[in-house]
């Protein structure tokens, strides 16, 4: 059964279509905004400059806002892997919830049931490989957090969606505030550049800086229960579990 699918249009979008080949990325955000009522209005005023494709309310309902074969601008200047801007490549989808900003909430059951079903299609549709599964704070790690630490990353990981590690929670806990070597740590950040994260067009004072911020969205992703910028043998052994992971 097809799942049901209301339109409200968004004029937040290129005018010109794009190939159904170039859709490579989904791309989850969350809305950040008090009232989902507002944050409807605010991606369909042509004003914000904002769009979606996809709009999933708390109770489960999905709004279609841009047809997938146009470019919403939801992704802003962003990078992973080779890949720069991503709007071009990608299908964003926004999930309501008021954000970091506004009472982080868990996401609703229905909210990912919804989700699930329609990310399962636009992968079988667009084939589009489990890397590509993306959150904004993967993609523009110096400006966001969304859709954040209490996105079920795992849930959807179990449900055939998205890259998440079996590791033993029991080792993983074991380890964590360990320290690593300094061999250790360049083959982490190694690692992390090599699943995708990238360092550009990010404007810090040095090095350090630049590299805590990857740190931090690795660690949104996939070490949610500390994110603090400091890579401990947790961090390292998973990213060791991530970087085997075929695409």
């Amino acid at each position: 059964m097809a799942q049901k699918i209301r339109e409200i249009y968004s004029p937040n979008f290129d005018s010109r279509p794009r190939k159904k080949k170039n859709i490579r990325f989904l791309i989850f955000h969350y809305t950040g905004m008090k009232k989902e009522k507002a944050a409807i209005r605010k991606l369909v005023k042509i004003q914000s400059e904002v769009g979606a494709h996809y709009f999933v309310k708390r109770n489960g309902e999905i709004i279609r806002m841009v047809p997938d074969l146009y470019k919403a601008w939801h992704a802003g200047i962003s990078h992973w892997g080779k890949y720069s801007f991503l709007n071009k490549y990608s299908i964003g989808i926004e999930i309501s919830n008021p954000g970091h900003q506004f009472g982080y909430l868990n996401f609703s059951k229905k909210q990912i049931k919804s989700l699930m079903k329609l990310t399962k299609t636009l992968i079988k549709k667009y084939k589009i490989k489990k890397n590509n599964i993306l959150g904004h704070s993967d993609i523009a790690p110096n400006r966001k957090k969304d859709p954040g630490e209490k996105f079920p990353w795992k849930i959807l990981y179990k449900n055939k969606i998205g890259i998440w590690h079996d590791l033993n929670n029991k080792i993983l806990i074991s380890l964590r505030g360990k320290s690593i070597s300094l061999k250790e740590l360049t083959l982490f950040m190694k690692n992390l550049r090599k699943f995708g994260y990238s360092n550009k067009g990010i404007v810090v004072k040095n090095k350090k800086q630049y590299s805590r911020i990857l740190i931090k969205a690795f660690q949104r992703r996939f070490r949610p229960e500390l994110i603090n910028g400091n890579i401990d043998k947790e961090c390292l052994l998973i990213m060791n579990k991530i970087a085997s992971i075929k695409a």
